[in-house]
């Protein structure tokens, strides 16, 4: 399981999320978390090869059409395909693979792990900022984050 700091330094050092498996339409989960971190300032970059153009994005055929660097590759897809994605993610030089909500590839986890990349199991990427960094604590959610010290991963 990821602690709560290095989700935290995951999301506040990387700003560019290439989402898998991004959905056009509007009532799905990928399409909700990707238009929360885009308006959260995140750049979100699609990746489905269904559509030209999500959250008014280019969208790419798959990770290795991306001609500019990806930091996150959140994935939204079965669990069954997350390894060639895992292999994509590695190949170019991403920094994170996040698998969301029931998505979770053991195979892939390692692979990731093995090659220096963060990984992330079986968590969404907006419910875990909205937690982190949101206020999700103001509407009456527990967040299970409870402290006044400063996050390590913070630079003095």
């Amino acid at each position: 399981m990821t602690d709560i700091d290095t989700l935290r330094r995951i999301l506040a050092t990387n700003r560019t999320i290439a989402v898998v498996g991004l959905s056009a339409d509007w009532f799905r989960p990928s399409y909700f978390a990707a238009k929360y971190m885009q308006a959260h300032g995140y750049r979100i970059i699609p990746v489905n090869p269904r559509y030209p153009e999500i959250l008014g994005e280019r969208c790419y055929a798959s990770l290795t059409d991306i001609p500019e660097a990806v930091d996150i590759v959140d994935v939204f897809r079965k669990t069954a395909d997350v390894g060639p994605i895992a292999q994509q993610a590695v190949d170019i030089g991403a920094k994170v693979l996040w698998q969301q909500l029931g998505v979770v590839n053991a195979d892939a986890d390692r692979l990731a792990r093995r090659h220096g990349l963060d990984s992330v199991t079986d968590r969404c990427v907006k419910i875990e900022h909205a937690r982190l960094f949101g206020g999700l604590n103001w509407v009456g959610v527990n967040t299970r984050v409870i402290s006044a010290k400063r996050p390590r991963w913070v630079a003095n």
